[in-house]
């Protein structure tokens, strides 16, 4: 990089493969920078490079300018920018799972420089070999709960009435009526949602029958998961074997069945990044966690 000083980003650990390194011919990671294969015998190994005996991190060289903890505070504020970073650190990881497993890392794992990275790579081979092994001939699978939206709210919609209008005797007064509505759009709502997490609950544990692992996440929630899918009730990572991904979609899609106002979403296959284990002495010079694609 004429000369500029750099960083180390690391995007995965990778298991060795007979043609990992074509699979990485060509292909540009964050920044438009090169990708390449860093073993732990420390070499730096091309595209064409040879198998390895052992995991590899696949990384690439990139500016520190741009990339030091100062710059990336406000580069994080960026929403393009951390969408288009985001993009094509996953497309790197992509392209990787079609070839062997991996360990995807946190967007923004970044070391000072190569040495580093090597340490932390030499230091953790053998953690990072049992997750691969672990993790062999699995891909992560989402599965979100949604509840429909509640009914707009009318309990404030009480008509009042004039001397023509008929009246019964025992009708309640329009403060009552008023209280009545909203008392009963109370009990609508906890209906609604103690349904929600019956359905969920059971969703849940259908599809851990056909997974080895589970990852809890916080469902989503705020006004852009709102809309026309309802409101997430549910957000679960499942590690499914391969030869478990048709029984678990078609579980899934016969649980989700007969549940008005539920809506199940499965999405997947995915690199394992809810399964993942990064560094534990990853130097990630933004000083914050990372983000996901």
């Amino acid at each position: 990089m004429n000369g500029e000083p750099t960083l180390t980003y690391v995007y995965a650990v990778a298991a060795p493969a007979p043609r990992l390194g074509e699979s990485l011919a060509g292909l540009r990671g964050v920044g438009d920078a090169p990708v390449a294969l860093l073993d732990a015998q420390g070499t730096l190994l091309d595209p064409q490079g040879a198998e390895t005996p052992g995991p590899v991190f696949v990384i690439s060289r990139v500016p520190a300018g741009p990339w030091r903890e100062e710059a990336l505070r406000s580069r994080f504020e960026d929403l393009a920018w951390l969408e288009s970073t985001a993009r094509a650190h996953h497309d790197v990881i992509q392209a990787l799972t079609e070839q062997t497993v991996v360990l995807p890392l946190r967007l923004a794992t970044l070391y000072q420089d190569s040495a580093r990275a090597l340490a932390a790579l030499r230091e953790q081979q053998d953690v990072f070999s049992a997750r691969l092994a672990l993790l062999a001939r699995h891909a992560e699978y989402g599965v979100k709960v949604y509840v429909a939206a509640a009914e707009p709210d009318t309990a404030g919609d009480v008509r009042s009435t004039t001397a023509h209008d008929t009246v019964p005797e025992d009708a309640p007064s329009p403060g009552k009526a008023y209280l009545h509505a909203r008392r009963a759009q109370h009990h609508a709502r906890e209906d609604r949602y103690r349904q929600a997490r019956q359905a969920a609950d059971r969703i849940a544990a259908t599809a851990a029958l056909h997974a080895t692992h589970t990852v809890r996440h916080p469902t989503q929630t705020g006004p852009l998961t709102r809309g026309e899918s309802g409101e997430n009730v549910l957000n679960d990572a499942y590690l499914v074997p391969d030869e478990e991904a048709e029984a678990f979609r078609t579980a899934l899609e016969r649980a989700g069945r007969g549940l008005p106002g539920i809506r199940v979403e499965v999405t997947g296959p995915w690199a394992p990044y809810s399964f993942a284990m990064p560094p534990t002495q990853a130097a990630d010079t933004t000083g914050r966690p990372g983000a996901r694609s």
